[in-house]
């Protein structure tokens, strides 16, 4: 049994994304399916033994990156994610599920083109497909909405 996506939603990624001044529906329902397909709101650490971590399941190369690369001149928004804590730490992705999804929101952020709307499985389905799981990855945009229609059914 995982967790309640519809409590993950009000009491994690809604708030998250409000502090970071990244929400919209549309961002807060993508970030929903990408942790259910990804995790399955269950796993903290990926299955079988690969880098990734956290609801989302992030790898320490795309954490880094993103530090690296987005976030280096970005100081409101990295203040935001870090929170109290001084520096970045992947290993924070399995244990701080804020941090985690606020991750997640600026990995997104850095993609081109705008979040697919809200309601819109399809599409958030092929956007994840192609800019979070990428061409390469195992996963499908089939699996994605099947993943989303089997949890938010119960």
């Amino acid at each position: 049994m995982g967790l309640d996506p519809r409590q993950l939603l009000v009491l994690v990624i809604c708030p998250t994304l409000q502090r970071l001044d990244l929400w919209s529906s549309a961002a807060e329902e993508l970030l929903l399916g990408i942790a259910i397909q990804e995790s399955g709101l269950r796993y903290l650490t990926q299955l079988g033994g690969g880098p990734a971590m956290g609801l989302w399941q992030m790898e320490k190369i795309t954490h880094d990156d993103i530090w690296q690369n987005f976030l280096h001149g970005r100081t409101k928004l990295a203040l935001n994610i870090l929170g109290p804590y001084p520096k970045p730490d992947h290993a924070r992705l399995a244990w701080d599920l804020a941090y985690a999804c606020g991750m997640c929101r600026v990995h997104l952020l850095r993609c081109p083109g705008a979040l697919p709307a809200a309601g819109d499985l399809d599409g958030q389905a092929n956007y994840w497909k192609l800019h979070y799981n990428s061409l390469l990855g195992a996963g499908t945009a089939e699996q994605y909405c099947s993943s989303w229609r089997r949890v938010m059914s119960k």
